[in-house]
């Protein structure tokens, strides 16, 4: 039997064009909603997958404000089986914060006798692109650690993870208890069932507070990177530009 606990974090939605707030420490999310990321995705799908095969269970945390639970209760509904909620303000908070936290309910959870024997996270996060908590938590820990993986599996108290480089794939294994981060790509994740949903909201939140007064992120600023360049042909004007359209066509070879 394997538990396994996921890390999610609340992030703004990026579908659409991206603001910085004015210090340019975060994303100004106030004209977009919120969601989880990709990564973080494919992480909770690889944990149903691990403990199906196994018989274990998944739970889900996030550090992160009140609101965060509603990504909480959305990522229950893919197949958790239980939730975790520090609350906190992320904008106080740094890797080295979150991991600390993490950490703490790990500790405290195995000392109360629910132990995970596999940590999941998204490999980065996808608003800051922070990529330190994985490394810090298996430290805090004193785990080892995959980071990158596409996929893993556990077998025989061993966790075995692929790392896709462009080289090719590499297989690690490591004993359990272990952390691994995820990128995405490896699966396919799953889409919440009404059923899911309907049990996500029956699920009691264990809603804790922050163990410690946070260090921050020490982030000097946020930049985004440059618009992709475009360039515009100016064809002609109303029926004096059709024959440069039909030129156009047969050079993109839509029409012959």
């Amino acid at each position: 039997m394997t538990n396994v606990l996921v890390c999610v974090k609340r992030v703004p939605d990026s579908s659409g064009q991206i603001m910085l707030t004015d210090d340019a420490q975060g994303i100004d999310a106030r004209f977009v909603g919120f969601t989880v990321g990709d990564h973080e995705n494919s992480a909770i799908e690889l944990a149903i997958r691990v403990a199906d095969a196994t018989g274990g269970t998944v739970t889900l945390l996030t550090v992160g404000p009140a609101e965060a639970v509603d990504q909480l209760r959305s990522s229950l509904a893919l197949g958790g089986h239980a939730g975790v909620l520090v609350e906190a303000d992320p904008a106080s908070l740094g890797p080295e914060d979150v991991a600390h936290e993490i950490a703490q309910v790990v500790t405290e959870h195995a000392a109360a006798g629910t132990s995970y024997d596999l940590v999941l996270l998204g490999n980065d996060a996808p608003d800051s692109g922070d990529f330190q908590v994985p490394i810090r938590l298996a430290y805090a820990l004193s785990r080892p650690i995959v980071t990158g993986a596409s996929t893993v599996e556990v077998a025989d108290g061993v966790l075995v993870a692929h790392v896709d480089n462009p080289e090719g794939e590499e297989t690690y294994t490591v004993p359990l208890p272990a952390v691994a981060s995820v990128l995405e790509g490896g699966v396919e994740p799953r889409y919440p069932t009404l059923k899911g949903r309907m049990a996500a909201k029956k699920v009691e939140i264990e809603t804790r507070s922050t163990t410690r007064e946070p260090v921050g992120a020490h982030r000097v600023k946020l930049l985004l990177p440059p618009p992709d360049p475009s360039t515009v042909q100016v064809l002609g004007e109303g029926p004096e530009a059709a024959g440069a359209v039909v030129d156009l066509l047969e050079r993109l070879a839509v029409v012959r």
